[in-house]
This record gives structure tokens, sequence and C-alpha cells, in this order.
């Protein structure tokens, strides 16, 4: 997943290890400096071009993640481009990680390879280190959006994959026709 000589920190070999321990189905990762809504493929598939598309087989449901924020936050949602993340108005507020830039190592891109999680990037606000007296407002604009990104984890597929007695079958494998993207049960 890492290119050679890459070195992993520990916080992030800590986080991997606990993502592969508990079979979490939706994460976001929250950062500054910009609001959109980001979402896998992160490094490009050619990696030398820059802002080249890279979707995911499951590209249509990581846009329905992404717009499930998007919409719900009200700064985001708003059409104006004179704004903050104006530039991002046209595509819904939304845009493949790539697509923006394209960088190796990114968390929500192992999710979706090594994990069954699927993780947007929020970028939270303009300002990279918020100021202490603007996180109440960041966190007011981001509440809602949040506990609607939440409600997600009930579309798509789920249930309980069990052997003809009823015991459940850890580690099987689930296709979906049209997707090639595979996920396994959790234990």
């Amino acid at each position: 997943f890492f290119p050679p000589g890459f070195q992993v920190a520990p916080e992030t070999k800590a986080v991997m290890k606990w993502m592969r321990s508990i079979p979490f189905v939706l994460s976001a990762s929250l950062h500054g400096g910009e609001l959109v809504v980001t979402y896998p493929y992160d490094y490009s598939r050619h990696p030398l071009e820059e802002k080249q598309f890279s979707p995911t087989p499951d590209e249509k449901m990581f846009k329905m993640l992404a717009k499930a924020y998007a919409d719900a936050h009200p700064v985001i949602s708003d059409r104006s481009e004179l704004r903050c993340g104006g530039n991002f108005v046209k595509r819904g507020g939304i845009i493949n990680g790539a697509e923006w830039y394209s960088f190796t190592g990114g968390m929500a891109d192992f999710n979706y390879l090594h994990t069954n999680c699927f993780e947007v990037t929020v970028e939270v606000g303009c300002e990279k280190f918020p100021l202490e007296e603007e996180l109440f407002t960041i966190w007011h604009e981001n509440r809602d959006a949040l506990l609607n990104y939440m409600e997600m984890v009930h579309r798509g597929i789920k249930g309980i994959v069990s052997d003809k007695f009823g015991n459940p079958i850890k580690n099987a494998r689930i296709s979906v026709r049209g997707i090639q993207h595979d996920i396994t049960t959790g234990n």
C-alpha cells in the first residue's frame, strides 16, 4: 500500500491495526483548510498525473455518502461561489480525492482496500488551524452533517451470513454483480 521507503508513523500503524480488528463499515476523517467532502481514491492510478479522476468500483456509493454530508452542511450546500470552498459549488461540494490532488498513504484508500470500511474525508473549514473561538461555529456547521452521514450506515446491503444451522460464518466473501470489490463478514 505504501511506496518503498515510506515510513509509517506508530499512531498510523495503531489505527490500521484497530481498523482491521473491528468490522467498521463507515468512517470520516476530519481535516481543515477547505470546505469540501472528498472520497476515494485519493491516490491517482497514474501517479505522475495530478488531478486525475480515480474512481473506486464503488464510485456511486462513495458519491452518495459524500453528498449526504455535503447536502446537510449549511455552508458546503450554499450555492455561493464567493465563499470558502466556492470552487466546489458546481460539483455539489464533493470531489474524488485524486481529482482534487493525488497523495499516497491516505486512510480512506487504506480502509477501502484493506478493510470493509468506506471512508470520506471532510474538510470542515477554510482555516487549517482554526482559533479556539471558531471551534463552536465549526462544530455547529458540521453537527447535522455528521449525524446525516452516520445514518448512511443503514444504506446498502446488510445482514448476517449464516450456515444451514443458523451459525454466523466468519470471513465469508460477499460479492455484488457489477462491482469488482468484495467484502468479508466480521467475526
